[in-house]
C-alpha cells in the first residue's frame, strides 16, 4: 500500500547529494530517513504532466530509460527541486513531500513499474 505524506509533514531535506557517475540522488531528511533514488526511478515517476497526466488514471509508462542520468538539480523556492535529466526532460517539480513519498514507497512503485512494462511488452532498455 502506498504511503502518502501531507506537505506539512515534510521539512526540507538536511542534505541532497547528486551522484552523477552513479546516476543517483541521495536525500537525508531531519527525521533520520535517508533515500537513494536512482535517476531512472525519478524519471519514470516524474511529477510532470507528461508522465502523470492531468487526472488520475492517465499515468504514462515510460520505457527505455535504463541509462538516463541527471545533468543537474535546481532548487525551486524552499519546497522543491527541478531535475534536469540527460534525455532533456526537466518539467515537473519534485516537492520535498513527493521525494519523501518516493523514498518510502520506492520498492512498491518500482515493482509496479516493472510489472506495467512487462504487461505492455516494453523494456527498460532503449530500442
Amino acid at each position: 500500500m502506498i504511503q502518502h505524506i501531507s506537505v506539512q509533514e515534510v521539512a526540507p531535506p538536511i542534505e541532497l547529494r547528486l551522484k552523477k557517475a552513479d546516476k543517483l540522488l541521495e536525500i537525508d531528511f531531519a527525521d533520520g530517513k535517508c533515500f537513494r533514488l536512482p535517476a531512472e526511478f525519478l524519471r519514470v515517476e516524474s511529477p510532470s504532466a507528461e508522465v502523470q497526466g492531468h487526472s488520475p488514471g492517465q499515468k504514462r509508462i515510460l520505457s527505455g530509460r535504463k541509462h538516463v542520468g541527471i545533468i543537474d538539480i535546481e532548487p525551486v523556492g524552499n519546497y522543491a527541486i527541478r531535475i534536469r535529466f540527460d534525455d532533456l526532460h526537466e518539467t515537473g517539480l519534485y516537492s520535498w513531500s513527493y521525494l519523501y513519498e518516493l523514498g518510502l514507497n520506492q520498492d512498491l512503485l518500482w515493482r509496479k513499474y516493472l510489472n506495467a512494462l512487462k504487461a505492455k511488452g516494453l523494456s527498460r532498455y532503449p530500442s
